[in-house]
């Protein structure tokens, strides 16, 4: 009873967060006059993937390094298998070649340079985690200087300044519900998983990175339905490279991260790998630097497959 409780408050919360935390995104574009899609890919990304930081040191810290991984890398294939295949199947999105010219390459970067960190050892040491937040450092260097929009924005005649003070107040709000949504949630959905006696890289894998996700979900479906795509895609792409770079950067700086469970090598990870790659033709395919429903329904089969095999 208790479970059911804290995920449908958690629900609740995520959606008004992630409603606070889009207006301020606005309001800091406007303020700043920097790329929606720079916004997306740093403010908004680095909030929805603090529940992810928050979950994988605890559960590193509490010797459960599985649910820490299998939190990231399950995440990671929820936010493009589930979460971009929702946002694309509500309205197209037009990429221009920023996008892979710089922003799917280091998505892809990053999880290379994940899965060359942990694949050959099964542990992720302080100095891998020092060299990939030193990545993610010199990253958001670039694209705060050099990176213009990768997305077709729309005009907005509706956009108005929002004082600053109304802006960092927004930022806290969207933050702290997206956060405090995603514990409620997670605890829930752990508990009840828990009761059906699942292994702790099933429930990272599926259970707590659909949860740490849902921030995800939330922001960028109140994105694509105001028509801010460039923040929706924005987010998606930044958030997998701070989970991966921030999240698991700074978890093993804290304490190694030892792979358990060797499915997370043998098949999670070879999945994260597959459905990030395959982002980049269905930018091409069918049609030409855009990502419609046909690529949609795509992503959230092999999305489906993905949860088919790990549980079976």
């Amino acid at each position: 009873m208790f479970n059911l409780l804290f995920i449908g408050l958690g629900l609740a919360l995520l959606i008004l967060g992630g409603n606070w935390l889009l207006k301020a995104a606005v309001a800091f574009s406007l303020r700043l006059r920097i790329s929606r899609i720079i916004i997306g890919m740093t403010i908004v990304s680095f909030a929805t993937s603090a529940p992810e930081l928050i979950v994988s040191i605890n559960a590193a810290l509490d010797g459960f390094p599985d649910l820490a991984l299998g939190n990231v890398v399950g995440s990671n294939i929820a936010n493009l298998g589930l979460v971009l295949a929702v946002v694309v199947l509500l309205g197209t999105i037009e990429v221009r070649k920023n996008f892979y010219v710089t922003d799917w390459p280091v998505m892809m970067a990053a999880s290379l340079l994940f899965f060359i960190f942990l694949y050959f050892d099964g542990v992720l040491e302080a100095y891998e985690g020092g060299i990939m937040v030193l990545f993610l450092f010199l990253f958001l260097v670039f694209l705060l200087k050099f990176q213009k929009s990768a997305v077709v924005e729309e005009e907005h005649l509706d956009d108005k300044p929002m004082r600053l003070y109304e802006a960092v107040l927004f930022l806290g709000l969207g933050g702290a519900g997206l956060w405090s949504g995603s514990e409620l949630l997670v605890s829930g959905a752990v508990g009840m998983a828990t009761f059906y006696e699942v292994s702790e890289r099933v429930i990272g894998i599926t259970v707590v990175s659909i949860g740490t996700s849902i921030p995800e979900l939330a922001a960028s479906i109140i994105a694509i339905v105001k028509k801010e795509k460039a923040i929706s895609l924005g987010n998606l792409i930044g958030s997998n490279i701070f989970n991966l770079l921030a999240v698991l950067g700074i978890t093993s700086l804290i304490t190694p991260i030892y792979v358990i469970d060797q499915q997370l090598l043998s098949n999670d990870i070879w999945w994260m790998l597959g459905i990030s790659f395959l982002i980049l033709p269905l930018v091409f395919f069918p049609k030409g630097l855009r990502l419609g429903w046909r690529d949609g329904i795509v992503l959230i089969g092999v999305y489906i497959s993905f949860i088919y095999f790990t549980l079976s």
